[in-house]
């Protein structure tokens, strides 16, 4: 593929959002557009002015801050739609029309005419009131390939600055993808967009065949958000096209990481550990084989550093660990233990490892201690813990925690007294420092209503990440006990001037 720009439309805001059990309110929505104009995304599709009142302030709240991309609002063909759009102070419209035989018999209840006659004068209103229009062909790789033709002609002859291929239902190949944008590319004179969902895996293939075929555009959701099994994910796209096809985008690569965990933590919509490159595994690593790799020189198992994506490398400690990772993280803790007390640890952490358990960096750190000589202090201490919940009661929790010679009491509300209790503490430890939650993981392990939870979490002070565990036949506990765990670690460690 020779070297060339492409654009990038970021739809996180409107066809992510349409991720089932997925809402942003207006403040967060203003909040992701910031970070994604940050990244250097082209194009913003801000949300869809018609949908409510709290959608357009929300499209108001961009289109009014000052941001470098242009922003957009979802349109259908209709006047209606397009009027929302143009209260909202938006810069253009994509505006969006069904075209496949399918859509159009049993959604939309018209022939192609009719269609056709209803699409270009939705584009001429939007084009007379000043806004830049997207045409979008709805369902685009089920429809007629002569009819797309004639309609993306069309809308052309009118003026529309770009037009979009949709794979609505993800039916897409990269061998069709190629064939259909090439073909297109030949007769459309404006710059063609590719907006690929994920049903069968294969939207991130799709759109990069889709721009070796003649694509200028892409459409993109952060982590792969959207209808069903969503779109195709922005840090993939952008990472593939500079680092394996040479193409380039405005996209800043080292601030993919940061904006998948803004996205992550404002959708709720936990990101898949093994998800490529802003998963927690994309760059972990336990199997001794490679570790040893990876500590040798990290291009024998790393595609690209982590750092090139904003990302951290991480040394997993389990079953498959070797002896070089457990040296290697004591080195980096600033330990200089010897060949015995090496030996021993990696012992210990192979036989937790067979009992199926993740050691966690608590459990590791733990165990180094017992080994070493070294005794963690309890910097901070649950003294008391209250939590109230019920069917028409907020749930709210109370924590009194020592620190050091210093008591702290505060208190938070949740959605569950899980959540309320987490908030509580997270109080606390806000106080007296820098650390916080960033991911939150629980599984049952035992049968039954008083079944014993195992809590991870993974907490940072900005500089580290540290897995801290928690386990009791109570939820609440178990939760609050492994973010206290991992706080007297860090707190610890930073004391020893440790990693």
């Amino acid at each position: 593929m020779k070297k060339r720009a492409v654009k990038v439309l970021d739809t996180t805001l409107r066809d992510g959002e349409q991720t089932p059990g997925v809402a942003l309110a207006p403040e967060q929505k203003l909040e992701v557009a910031r970070a994604l104009d940050d990244l250097g995304v082209d194009i913003i599709e801000a949300g869809a002015a018609i949908t409510s009142e709290g959608e357009r302030r929300a499209i108001r709240l961009i289109s009014d801050a000052g941001l470098k991309a242009e922003v957009c609002s979802f349109a259908r063909a209709l006047r209606s739609d397009v009027d929302a759009a143009l209260g909202c102070g938006v810069d253009g419209v994509h505006l969006v029309v069904p075209t496949s035989d399918i859509h159009l018999k049993y959604k939309l209840k018209k022939n192609r005419e009719e269609v056709k006659r209803m699409a270009l004068d939705a584009a001429r209103y939007a084009l007379d009131q000043g806004l830049k229009v997207e045409f979008s062909a709805e369902d685009a790789t089920r429809t007629d390939p002569a009819f797309l033709r004639e309609l993306f002609s069309a809308a052309v002859e009118l003026g529309v600055q770009r037009v979009c291929v949709c794979d609505t239902v993800g039916v897409l190949t990269p061998e069709r993808a190629r064939e259909l944008f090439s073909d297109l590319a030949k007769a459309i004179k404006v710059p063609i967009a590719a907006h690929c969902h994920d049903d069968f895996g294969m939207a991130t293939a799709n759109t990069l065949a889709a721009v070796q075929a003649g694509a200028l555009e892409v459409h993109v959701a952060v982590n792969g958000l959207g209808e069903r099994g969503g779109n195709a994910a922005l840090e993939e796209v952008a990472l593939a096209l500079t680092q394996l096809y040479g193409v380039e985008t405005r996209i800043k690569l080292n601030k993919l990481y940061p904006i998948s965990k803004l996205v992550e933590r404002l959708t709720r919509m936990p990101v898949p550990p093994t998800k490529s490159v802003v998963g927690e595994n994309a760059f972990a690593h336990e199997a001794g084989i490679h570790t040893h790799g990876v500590l040798a020189y990290p291009p024998t198992y790393e595609p690209i550093s982590p750092e090139l994506v904003g990302h951290h490398r991480k040394l997993v400690f389990g079953k498959h660990a070797g002896s070089h990772a457990v040296e290697s993280e004591l080195h980096r803790m600033g330990l200089q233990p010897t060949r015995e007390q090496v030996r021993e640890i990696f012992e210990q952490v192979k036989k937790l490892g067979d009992r199926g358990k993740l050691v966690t960096d608590t459990e590791l750190r733990a165990i180094v201690d017992a080994i070493m000589g070294r005794t963690l202090k309890e910097v901070l201490k649950l003294e008391e813990l209250t939590v109230v919940s019920g069917n028409k009661a907020t749930p709210t929790a109370s924590a009194r925690v020592k620190f050091g010679d210093k008591e702290v009491v505060e208190s938070g509300l949740g959605v569950g007294p899980v959540d309320a209790a987490m908030n509580a503490i997270s109080k606390v430890i806000g106080e007296m420092s820098n650390i916080r939650l960033q991911g939150y993981h629980v599984d049952a392990i035992s049968g039954g209503t008083d079944a014993v939870v195992d809590v991870v979490v993974n907490l940072t002070d900005g500089k580290r990440i540290v897995t801290a565990r928690g386990t009791s036949g109570d939820i609440i506990m178990a939760s609050v006990q492994a973010m206290i765990n991992g706080t007297n670690r860090l707190l610890w460690d930073r004391k020893l001037g440790g990693a």
